[in-house]
């Protein structure tokens, strides 16, 4: 029997070869950052800038409001490097990934802590083009922060 066959064979015995992978999971929970986690709104922005609370851990900035949304999401992020000190869009998207991804990685810091709903905005005070680790160390902390500032809890 050739490989071809072989493996022709185990594809009509298993059907989970076939069907498409799911992504796995970290053993915190789902760390994917879906549309709906998004923040979209115009007028969520504006009122997070004039009645937003924040928090600031060099070199990233928390807004945040206790709002309510019509689906079903604890909390929805938007993220933002400025124009004014990052002329090139390279430079701007690039900042913006690594901030996404800071909080992907770390969200379940929140959402197995908070209760309602919040909108957040992360903005960028550096002058220069981060690394990586700088900008997740500063969203773990500003994350801690946020849940013990405003649900008083420990976590570790």
């Amino acid at each position: 029997m050739s490989i071809k066959e072989t493996i022709a064979q185990m594809q009509y015995k298993d059907p989970n070869l076939n069907a498409e992978k799911t992504p796995l999971k970290s053993p915190q929970g789902d760390n994917s950052f879906p549309k709906k986690e998004k923040l979209t709104n115009k007028t969520v922005f504006e009122k997070l800038f004039s009645e937003g609370k924040t928090l600031k851990v060099f070199p990233v900035k928390l807004i945040y409001l206790n709002t309510s949304f019509p689906d079903a999401v604890p909390v929805k992020v938007a993220v933002v490097a400025p124009k004014k000190k990052f002329k090139k869009a390279v430079e701007r998207n690039r900042i913006k990934r690594l901030l996404r991804e800071a909080y992907r990685l770390n969200k379940p810091l929140i959402f197995n802590n908070i209760e309602g709903n919040y909108a957040f905005i992360f903005l960028y005070l550096g002058k220069k083009d981060p690394d990586f680790r700088q900008v997740e160390i500063a969203m773990k902390t500003l994350l801690k922060a946020f849940v013990n500032k405003e649900f008083h809890e420990k976590i570790d």
